[in-house]
């Protein structure tokens, strides 16, 4: 009967179990890269600079040379509007036949300043915020905060803005209720603890010298006129975003485990970047994106949705064939992470189909929530597909689902992956704590994750 069962049954195992001394230090090799782009990657601007430069330093270069069909072996790469990125590497076969793309995204949820961010109340000076994508909004106070983005001035010029990164940088915060005044407030359901309109960050407290109202407003508005060279009005064309002060660590005592903010997505995009970096001449043309706007929807130019991604494809094309005919032989896989099983909460996961920290890059057929709503559902070949050259490459994975089916569940890019008639499937990393400003993944699930996607470029 023993014999039988291991013959029948599937059963996962814990990926270090699988894995020996080689692959655990190529593993750990391959998170302290992960590790410093996360560092360097607080906004989607910033992880697509980043990853230009590594991509550039791989021997990628701008598509604007690009004017016939992409050749075997050639990298190319474009920039949208700064916060969106495409790379391809040319393959053997012509683009007629298909190519092999894997979607990722680089925003993250976050705090986005409104467009007249700045006001004082009782000589304290604040930046109102709005925020951006699925938080818990109660987890954003009482932690540091730094501001990243751009001011785009009238003249045309743009003032990149940072501060808090560096050491001697002062910090940021959103104030809360000491408990002995919070009676009333921890009454409230957790959704309504903390209202929207109250995640204000406190900027100053110094008034400006002289007499006369909003002092301190002109001492935080002078400031930032003598750093950057801005008026408030400037500020109705910027786009700053206020993001964790936190810096990404190991976790753990065996450090075995990442934290840090915005794993969610950018562990999945380092993946895929990392892949495609490393790929000579593939059978397909490989292509890399690393989107924006997923967190609300892909929405926008340099979101999924955008026919950005169009014509790219059209430009590697070079008129070889049509744009639909290429994508009706492809094959993408829309790497998001997943919600890894959490032993604290187990009663939002089925066990059974909820992915587990350690055990590989979860593969999910569909996503979407309840039943199935907004979900691509891939089909039983693509599934087969993928589980075959994950076993041909040794990448260790497991199947998954986000949550229970009446629970919740969530959306990636693979509907409009699916929806341009290209074969998806999701696959990524399983997270704990995610949309958290600290969120935590497994060294093991992202080395895996990358050699999936790896193992996707490669496959013949």
């Amino acid at each position: 009967m023993d014999e039988k069962k291991k013959e029948l049954f599937y059963e996962p195992k814990n990926g270090y179990d699988l894995m020996d001394a080689a692959e655990r230090l190529a593993c750990e090799d391959y998170c302290r890269g992960y590790m410093a782009y996360l560092d360097a990657a607080r906004t989607e601007r910033e992880a697509v600079r980043k990853a230009v430069k590594l991509a550039e330093a791989a021997g990628f270069v701008s598509d604007d040379g690009l004017t016939g069909p992409i050749q075997p072996g050639q990298k190319v790469y474009h920039v949208n509007r700064g916060k969106s990125l495409l790379l391809a590497v040319g393959g053997k076969k012509p683009m007629s036949e298909g190519f092999v793309v894997e979607a990722a995204h680089v925003d993250a949820p976050r705090l986005d300043l409104k467009q007249r961010p700045l006001f004082e109340e009782s000589e304290m000076g604040y930046l109102r915020t709005h925020y951006y994508g699925g938080v818990k909004k109660y987890q954003w106070t009482a932690i540091p905060l730094e501001l990243h983005g751009v001011a785009a001035l009238k003249d045309g010029s743009v003032a990149d803005i940072v501060i808090g990164r560096d050491p001697g940088d002062p910090q940021f915060v959103i104030t809360d209720l000491l408990p002995h005044l919070a009676a009333d407030q921890m009454q409230k359901t957790m959704a309504k603890g903390v209202e929207g309109e109250k995640l204000c960050v406190l900027a100053g407290s110094v008034p400006y010298a002289g007499e006369g109202k909003d002092r301190v407003k002109l001492a935080v508005m002078s400031l930032l006129n003598d750093r950057y060279g801005i008026t408030e009005e400037d500020l109705i064309s910027a786009e700053l975003e206020v993001v964790p002060a936190f810096d990404v660590r190991e976790l753990g005592l065996d450090r075995s485990l990442i934290g840090g903010y915005g794993q969610d997505d950018r562990v999945c995009a380092y993946a895929q970047l990392a892949a495609i970096m490393g790929l000579e001449t593939p059978e397909r043309t490989a292509v890399c994106i690393l989107a924006d706007k997923e967190e609300i929807g892909s929405v926008g130019v340099s979101g999924m949705r955008s026919q950005a991604f169009e014509r790219f494809v059209e430009k590697l094309i070079g008129g070889t064939c049509s744009v639909q005919e290429s994508f009706s032989n492809s094959f993408c896989l829309s790497a998001d992470v997943t919600a890894a099983f959490d032993p604290m909460y187990p009663e939002v996961s089925e066990k059974q189909n909820a992915a587990r920290i350690n055990y590989g890059v979860g593969l999910c057929k569909f996503t979407g929530s309840r039943g199935k709503s907004g979900s691509s559902d891939a089909s039983a070949e693509v599934v087969a597909y993928v589980r075959r050259i994950c076993a041909e490459a040794g990448v260790v994975w497991q199947m998954c689902e986000l949550g229970k089916v009446d629970q919740g569940g969530g959306g990636t890019v693979a509907q409009f992956m699916a929806d341009r008639d290209i074969d998806t499937l999701d696959a990524g990393v399983p997270v704990l704590s995610m949309h958290a400003p600290f969120e935590t993944t497994s060294k093991f699930d992202c080395y895996m994750t990358y050699k999936c996607m790896k193992a996707a470029y490669e496959a013949k």
